[in-house]
């Protein structure tokens, strides 16, 4: 797929600060691009569970880092996050109600339309797909 003109691309330290960093830069551009609110807010609860799983689930990129990207594909934003890969592919878990972890990817789910994972040379790519309203 050709880069988006207006596609964003991070490289992210491979920490669990991280989150807070991916979630302020994307909070900004989409407020540039006049969402606000829930969609906003959404958006910002999905990049950050995907970025917290890649720490705590898989290993770094090659230079210690996660990779993530966002962009407008029509009416839909479309968030990507790399990372090295784990021992399991993402994938939703049953949890207890009273669980501390393992609710990221149902949270995810829930709030997006779609969501895939793609593995390719030791780099594993967790793709989430939002519909956003204006």
């Amino acid at each position: 797929m050709p880069a988006q003109p207006d596609a964003v691309n991070l490289r992210v330290p491979f920490q669990a600060p991280s989150a807070s960093v991916v979630r302020r830069e994307l909070r900004n551009w989409l407020e540039s691009k006049g969402f606000e609110g829930e969609t906003v807010d959404d958006a910002r609860v999905v990049v950050s569970e995907l970025v917290g799983n890649s720490v705590r689930h898989a290993a770094p990129l090659p230079v210690n880092d996660i990779a993530v990207s966002w962009a407008l594909e029509g009416s839909d934003l479309v968030i990507s996050v790399s990372d090295g890969g784990g021992t399991t592919s993402p994938q939703v878990v049953s949890t207890e109600r009273s669980a501390i972890s393992g609710r990221g990817l149902s949270i995810v789910e829930a709030l997006v339309d779609r969501w895939w994972v793609d593995s390719d040379r030791g780099q594993t790519t967790v793709h989430v797909r939002i519909p956003l309203q204006g």
